[in-house]
């Protein structure tokens, strides 16, 4: 991992020296203590590097510019510290209102409400972190500006994200979203569908269905989202639906914030088919800006499983974190 993290950080500096373009580095760590540790018992506690981005982006000309970032984490197919190619595209700003992103590029799925909740590095948003879409993948985005209040957006992929290639069926997977600003409210809808690769009664197209809104006044920040997939996993009549709820109060450098996320299936039966997923979030905290490049948080993260009526209420599981987001 060291030498794999030292020729990334070398070939980006490299390229920022020789060439007009920008290197950036993003770090997310932290430290963890496990609150609920039976009397007794041994608290689990760790030091953790959630994830390092190496990135280099580069201005080519007022219509094309470029960008390629290596993501270091944790990968089923590695180390906990493996370096995968995260972004890799191409931007050009075909007219004033459209642009169009090409090669391996975010995704649109969750990054509105992503920055809406505004602490990436303290805790994934609900689709991101549950895998319902992935942050990037190789294919293509288009964003067009209407007016001044009303943008769309559309993309198609390959739907293996950016940790896979292109699955033997080809098939591709798309979505348009549409948002609207008002003053002080931005709302966004969503709709982003995966095609099946077989065709009985029990399969058919998966579609994820968003409605998300972000409220600003002053130093006030309150969103939320409500999520439904339909026929997940391609299986039909398979239905999972989430809600998401974050708000946050700045005052000088610090800012208080807290978040609530809630999960349910259901099948054709009634049965919730995905409990053993299932449950509630609670996450509450102070933030402190420590420097334009350095961010850091104490926060308590609650976790409850879901359990079906009549069953008794699981026990929270509770983990103090300190994070930290530091870049450069």
């Amino acid at each position: 991992m060291k030498k794999t993290f030292l020729t990334l950080a070398l070939t980006l500096v490299s390229l920022g020296i020789f060439a007009q373009g920008k290197p950036h580095a993003k770090i997310f760590s932290n430290f963890n203590y496990d609150l609920s540790a039976e009397e007794d018992a041994q608290a689990f506690k760790e030091f953790e590097i959630k994830r390092a981005y190496l990135g280099y982006s580069h201005q080519m000309s007022d219509e094309f510019s470029a960008k390629v970032t290596f993501e270091v984490g944790s990968n089923d197919g590695g180390s906990a510290y493996t370096a995968i190619l995260k972004i890799a595209s191409l931007n050009w700003n075909a007219t004033d209102n459209l642009s169009i992103n090409f090669g391996m590029v975010g995704t649109k799925n969750f990054k509105f409400m992503e920055k809406a909740w505004g602490k990436r590095y303290i805790y994934k948003s609900f689709q991101d972190e549950n895998k319902w879409a992935n942050a990037a993948d190789a294919g293509a985005t288009f964003d067009y500006t209407i007016s001044e209040n009303l943008s769309v957006d559309a993309q198609i992929l390959n739907g293996e994200g950016y940790k896979k290639t292109q699955g033997d069926n080809g098939l591709m997977r798309g979505g348009v979203g549409m948002m609207y600003s008002m003053n002080n409210i931005k709302v966004r809808l969503s709709r982003y569908m995966m095609p099946t690769s077989s065709y009985t009664d029990a399969d058919a197209t998966q579609n994820i269905n968003t409605l998300a809104l972000v409220y600003t006044s002053g130093n006030l920040t309150v969103g939320g989202e409500y999520n439904m997939r339909e026929n997940s996993g391609n299986t039909v009549d398979n239905t999972s639906t989430a809600m998401s709820v974050y708000g946050t109060m700045k005052m000088n450098d610090y800012a208080f914030f807290a978040r609530y996320d809630d999960a349910s299936s259901e099948n054709a039966v009634g049965e919730r088919w995905d409990i053993a997923n299932e449950g509630t979030l609670m996450i509450f905290g102070v933030e402190r800006k420590m420097s334009d490049a350095v961010k850091a948080s104490i926060n308590i993260q609650n976790w409850t499983d879901a359990t079906l009526e009549g069953e008794e209420e699981a026990e929270a599981q509770s983990t103090l974190y300190l994070n930290l987001e530091y870049k450069f």
